[in-house]
Parts: structure tokens; C-alpha cells; sequence
């Protein structure tokens, strides 16, 4: 919105009073409202600028709720791959860590559970 000139407001008031069939003349309460309109034009010119602040604040304030919100609630990326390949395993020369995927064809290991003990020495 446009700001409001000074007397406009008082303008309009005396245009709309002469529609009415009242003709404002020079004096005290003419004075006087003129003053009112006058005080009546900054308030609403300053509440407009105030407006306009408050405006771009909530603005930029919403946008940085928005990149936290995004940043927390956005999916995780991947991992990268290593550029270079992994140093190796310390283990016994010759021989490959145990694991499933390392067994001979054939050879199963074993899944069975150990049996523990609870309170009172009773098996599960």
C-alpha cells in the first residue's frame, strides 16, 4: 500500500460533509479536525511501515524454520564409497577371517543357542 499525503484524509472528509449538505468554513473546529485527519495519516502511515517490517521478519524467520525442518526431517545420504581401497587385515598370514561367507561349500556352521542359566538355576 501507498502512504497517505498529509491532508487527504481532511480532504475527503469535507468532500463527503459537503455531499451531506455541510460546509465546513475556516475556524477553530475546522482547525481542529484538520489536526485529527493530520494525527489520523501518521498513525496509519507508520502502522503501514511497521507492517511491512514485521512482513519480511516473519518472512525470513519462517524460511529458516523451513531449512531446520528440512534438515532434520530430509533422508540421510548414503555413505560414500572409499576413493582408495581399504588397508588390510591384521590376521594370521595365509589364512582368511572365519565368517559364513568364507566357508567351504559344503560346510555349515553351527546356529544352535547356548542354553543359559537364570535365577533359581533353572534352563530356558
Amino acid at each position: 500500500m501507498k502512504p497517505i499525503e498529509q491532508n487527504e484524509i481532511y480532504e475527503h472528509l469535507s468532500q463527503f460533509l459537503k455531499g451531506k449538505g455541510i460546509d465546513m468554513k475556516e475556524g477553530t473546529y475546522t482547525r481542529r479536525i484538520q489536526k485529527g485527519c493530520s494525527l489520523l495519516t501518521d498513525a496509519v502511515n507508520l502502522t503501514q511501515q511497521g507492517m511491512t517490517r514485521a512482513k519480511t521478519e516473519i518472512d525470513k524467520r519462517l524460511e529458516q524454520m523451513r531449512q531446520v525442518i528440512h534438515k532434520k526431517t530430509a533422508p540421510k545420504s548414503p555413505p560414500r564409497a572409499p576413493t582408495s581401497a581399504p588397508p588390510p587385515t591384521q590376521g594370521k598370514p595365509g589364512r582368511a577371517p572365519a565368517t559364513a561367507a568364507n566357508a567351504p561349500a559344503g560346510t555349515k556352521r553351527s546356529t544352535r543357542r547356548r542354553k543359559t542359566r537364570t535365577r533359581g538355576g533353572r534352563k530356558k
